[in-house]
């Protein structure tokens, strides 16, 4: 099929679920005009392994994202993150971007690592994603990954053992699609594709709990003294506390799952 019908199907296909995201308010704006593009970029590029790791991710991480919406741990957790609710376009392109550039990187030249790498990539970004979501409806409290002491809900770097499990369901469910959609006789064994994402996965889902721990800026309400991601709070700026402005929630979630996509190629190599 020529580049440019599969250019249009994925226009058509990704406006049409991007659309339906914003009207659900899943996305904002500039979120939905993001995804569209991004998802275009998926099918012209790629083929049925690549945008439906891309779909599996959106739709599973919206669905967890909308269940108990209104659970009051929920509500509780996300009161202190960067960014909860719509995701914008900023949050579209940390979770997918790196993805696109692999999926041009190997219809550019093709070779099984840039597949084993993306399914690492689209592991990490949904595992971070289920733990968030679960992992804020736990009945014990967080635990942050360094020293092990309890935090509160929604604090950078804790995390709990339904969160923890929650990654690797997520990180292997990424797996699963992968090894399902991987093209008949080519080079990503499909076993070894699910081993990769869900290993590399769950590792970059712990990375950006440690990201979060330790470098990831971090800020004090003036107002109300509650430790948040956001740089404003309760209509006032926030004082930063430590880490770097310039790290982000979605900096860190960049980053974890770049660290996630070298482990899942390095795991690729292995296997032969």
């Amino acid at each position: 099929m020529e580049w440019w019908i599969r250019a249009a199907a994925g226009l058509l296909g990704s406006g049409l679920i991007a659309a339906a995201a914003y009207r659900l308010r899943s996305l904002s704006g500039s979120g939905a005009w993001s995804a569209a593009i991004m998802g275009t970029g998926y099918v012209a590029f790629g083929g049925p392994l690549w945008a439906g790791a891309l779909l599996a991710f959106f739709l599973s991480s919206t669905l967890w994202s909308k269940w108990k919406r209104r659970h009051a741990k929920k509500e509780a957790a996300e009161a202190n993150y960067a960014k909860s609710g719509r995701r914008d376009a900023m949050q579209v392109w940390a979770n997918g971007g790196l993805g696109l550039l692999l999926c041009i990187a190997h219809a550019a030249w093709p070779a099984a690592g840039w597949m084993y790498a993306f399914a690492g990539v689209m592991a990490a970004v949904n595992a971070d994603t289920w733990a968030t979501e679960i992992g804020a409806l736990s009945r014990r409290p967080p635990r942050s990954l360094l020293g092990g002491r309890r935090v509160t809900a929604g604090t950078s770097g804790g995390v709990t053992a339904l969160g923890s499990a929650a990654a690797l369901a997520g990180a292997a469910f990424i797996g699963a699609v992968a090894a399902v959609l991987a093209p008949a006789g080519g080079d990503a064994w499909p076993g070894a594709l699910l081993a990769a994402a869900a290993i590399a996965g769950t590792a970059g889902a712990f990375a950006d709990s440690l990201l979060g721990a330790t470098v990831q800026a971090m800020y004090r309400c003036p107002v109300c003294g509650s430790e948040t991601e956001r740089a404003a709070h309760c209509g006032v700026a926030a004082v930063r506390i430590r880490g770097f402005a310039v790290m982000t929630n979605d900096a860190v979630n960049f980053a974890s799952s770049a660290a996630a996509g070298l482990l899942a190629w390095g795991i690729g190599c292995a296997f032969g």
